[in-house]
């Protein structure tokens, strides 16, 4: 066993590190260690399968081209049990929590991880946290995946961390980019919003809401689908909130946020790419 930590609070110092946490575990660290009302949670660092895993043999199914070979060495891999369990067991008893990849490259201009990213909702055990683990593992050996590695001879190239964090059972969720991508306006906040989890908007499961506004959060132009989901405080505070997250990082930002009965939640923060 290495010093290297294999499992890590978003309260750690450590986790902000995209190497270890990827680029949503580091995140979801930076914004907690800033004070924005971020749910509760930890991740299984990319050293962890990196130290589970037979590399050898993966190595070898993965030059060999033998894709359910190597993902059943993944199947095979167990995640540090102990230490998720010590993590686990500090989150709010008796809620549900999100397990989603994490990949150390996923926020980089490489868009090869794109569509590898897996995310469970409300799992509801220990045991099935674990089950999601792998999982998530799994969802870096896809077909695409593999002959995009198919060149290259070490582990490197598959560091992936998993968060696993406190469920928001979201009223009202959905998006928001601190500027508004589609116009090229960067005086323009655009948010997006639905009832229900937010997965529903990032997917196109649903049509949300559409909000524009301008930096002090004033409402400028709405589209609204059936009943509006968002009241003008709770966009104002939004943009609030998104701005000071653009300023922490120092770039525009696509936020991925959600309202439960307690208030707003941040969910994710990435640079916008699209300006």
């Amino acid at each position: 066993m290495s010093d290297t930590p294999l499992v890590l609070d978003f309260t750690d110092e450590r986790c902000t590190d995209v190497e270890l946490a990827g680029g949503k575990g580091a995140s979801l660290a930076s914004m907690t260690q800033n004070g924005l009302p971020v749910p509760p949670g930890f991740v299984v660092t990319s050293p962890a399968f990196a130290e589970a895993v037979d590399g050898a043999k993966l190595l070898s199914y993965l030059k060999a081209q033998d894709l359910e070979g190597a993902r059943q060495v993944v199947r095979d891999t167990e995640p540090p049990a102990d230490l998720i369990k010590a993590a686990y067991d500090k989150l709010p008893q008796g809620v549900s929590v999100a397990v989603r990849s994490s990949a150390c490259a996923e926020d980089s201009s490489d868009a090869s991880y794109a569509g590898q990213q897996e995310t469970y909702l409300f799992v509801e055990t220990f045991d099935d946290v674990m089950d999601k683990v792998v999982e998530c593992w799994l969802s870096f050996f896809s077909e695409r995946a593999l002959f995009y590695r198919e060149h290259k001879g070490d582990l490197d190239d598959i560091q992936m961390a998993v968060v696993v964090q406190q469920m928001v059972d979201a009223d009202k969720a959905g998006v928001m980019f601190t500027v508004d991508p589609v116009n090229n306006r960067k005086d323009r906040i655009v948010v997006e919003a639905a009832r229900g989890v937010g997965e529903h908007v990032v997917s196109g499961e649903v049509t949300p809401d559409y909000y524009t506004l301008d930096r002090k959060g004033t409402l400028k132009k709405s589209r609204v689908v059936d009943e509006q989901v968002l009241s003008e405080s709770e966009l104002a505070d939004l943009v609030k909130m998104g701005l000071h997250l653009a300023d922490l990082n120092g770039c525009p930002q696509d936020i991925e946020w959600a309202y439960d009965s307690t208030g707003l939640y941040m969910l994710q923060s990435r640079p916008v790419t699209t300006m």
